[in-house]
């Protein structure tokens, strides 16, 4: 009984060459990734080199609709904010760029990066705050847009971010170059990812921060406590019951035991919340 021969490197190599200069053009990227993936086997390609590969392929296949940020997930700043109201939620975010909106988000006025607050927090340096004055032109693009072609217009033109728009013209969300990125390479983590999805931070004794999404019973847990949690299911929920109404940053209430102040809001939303134990309060 005779084996089936085992094919050589250099006719792989050869293979590959092929394909890639037209002279034995496969038919389909399948096709195509399967020479590549008979490389990886015989080690001519690394696995982390066939991981990029097929990432190439797949961004080549995806619309900015399929990774994008929707439109209410987005950290976003009100251009009628003043420097103490939008800190917080920039700081607790941990990105550097910020679409700002007028009366709501379909209305993007232009893109916040974080590096511009830097020159208002140099001691002894006096200077007006000014949100208007400090944004970039806002880059749009369609959610239908293929996300190679997107790649490319990142690069030519030296942008980071795009605001994603329907074929109505409303916001359908945000796209960064990392999103397009990661398709490729995998997941591209910075120490703030790391703690990103901490609901509830100890920043030191008796005090927390605290997302207002939150599960009630995540923070009973946490927090030793005994909230309620049969009318609403998260604690930012819980605090605007408490507060009778939509609540403004700084605005503060007290639960149980619990002082609890508004770190980061929107005109329809909480995000950020201080939570004080109230043996610590004096």
């Amino acid at each position: 009984m005779t084996s089936e021969p085992v094919e050589s490197p250099k006719s792989l190599v050869n293979r590959i060459r092929a394909a890639l200069n037209g002279d034995d053009e496969p038919r389909t990227i399948n096709e195509l990734k399967t020479v590549l993936r008979e490389a990886a086997e015989r080690d001519i390609v690394s696995d982390d080199t066939m991981h990029m590969l097929d990432g190439v392929f797949d961004v080549a296949a995806m619309r900015v609709r399929d990774i994008m940020i929707p439109r209410a997930q987005m950290v976003v700043v009100e251009l009628d904010e003043q420097l103490d109201e939008l800190l917080p939620n920039i700081i607790e975010s941990g990105h550097s760029r910020f679409p700002v909106i007028g009366d709501n988000r379909d209305e993007v006025m232009g893109v916040l990066l974080a590096k511009d607050l830097l020159r208002f927090s140099v001691p002894g340096r006096e200077e007006t705050f000014d949100l208007q004055s400090l944004i970039r032109e806002p880059v749009f693009t369609p959610e239908s847009k293929q996300l190679n072609v997107l790649l490319t217009e990142f690069r030519a033109n030296h942008n980071h971010m795009a605001i994603v728009v329907d074929e109505y013209g409303g916001v359908a969300g945000l796209v960064t170059i990392e999103d397009v990125l990661e398709e490729i390479v995998g997941e591209i983590d910075d120490e703030h990812d790391a703690e990103e999805d901490a609901n509830i931070r100890k920043q030191e004794e008796s005090v927390y921060t605290i997302k207002a999404l939150t599960p009630i019973e995540e923070f009973n847990e946490e927090l030793d406590a005994d909230l309620p949690d049969d009318e609403f299911d998260t604690i930012g929920g819980l605090v605007m019951q408490k507060i009778g109404h939509m609540p403004k940053l700084g605005e503060r209430t007290r639960i149980d035991r619990f002082l609890i102040e508004v770190l980061a809001a929107e005109s329809r939303r909480i995000h950020l919340l201080k939570v004080t134990e109230e043996q610590a309060v004096g």
